[in-house]
């Protein structure tokens, strides 16, 4: 049997080992080979089909993959936290483009991405943009996390659960708190109907 042959029958848990142990080369390629696709599927979904995105994504996820593998010890099983890399590089693509999609504030989207507006409406628009910007980061990690999963991603509170690990209700509960928080501190600085606000998803 090749050397490549029996890492391919050696276990994520058994890999992550391996890695740590030293045979960093063909452990990590292993882990590429058996993850890559699937990896950059997940993200062509997450980024609207665009192949060039997910393409770069996947690239971006496995190197941050390798600088990370060392401490890897799984708390998690080696795909949720290889997906969990994945996903926080979509966020932050999503948030450095400002791209918005339906969130559950049906209010908001609307203010934000109505047709025709005037050309004060169109700064108060970007105010608002800013305004939220400026409000999730003051939300508490976790309900944070859980905010964007549904504010960029729109990931089923099922699927998060399962690379949160983290129960659905527990998850609802954290995007409730986490759209109370930001509707009030939108309201706060920038005068906004807290209702509207506040229909979460």
């Amino acid at each position: 049997m090749s050397l490549r042959e029996e890492y391919a029958l050696l276990s994520d848990e058994e890999l992550a080992a391996r890695f740590r142990g030293g045979e960093k080369r063909v452990s990590f390629t292993m882990i590429v080979e058996r993850y890559q696709k699937r990896i950059y599927y997940s993200a062509r979904k997450l980024v609207g089909g665009d192949h060039d995105e997910a393409d770069e994504i996947a690239q971006e996820t496995f190197v941050k993959v390798y600088e990370a593998l060392e401490s890897f010890r799984g708390d998690a099983k080696l795909y949720t936290w290889i997906y969990r890399i994945m996903m926080n590089a979509v966020i932050y693509k999503s948030r450095r483009k400002k791209v918005r999609k339906h969130v559950g504030l049906e209010e908001v989207e609307q203010t934000l991405e109505t047709g025709d507006h005037s050309p004060h409406e169109s700064i108060e628009r970007r105010e608002m943009t800013a305004l939220i910007e400026e409000a999730i980061e003051t939300v508490p990690p976790k309900q944070r996390e859980v905010f964007l999963l549904r504010f960029y991603d729109e990931m089923p509170y099922e699927e998060m659960s399962l690379v949160l690990g983290t129960s659905v209700g527990g998850l609802k509960a954290n995007y409730f708190h986490a759209v109370k928080k930001i509707a009030e501190y939108v309201q706060r600085k920038g005068n906004v109907n807290l209702e509207a606000l506040q229909k979460a998803g």
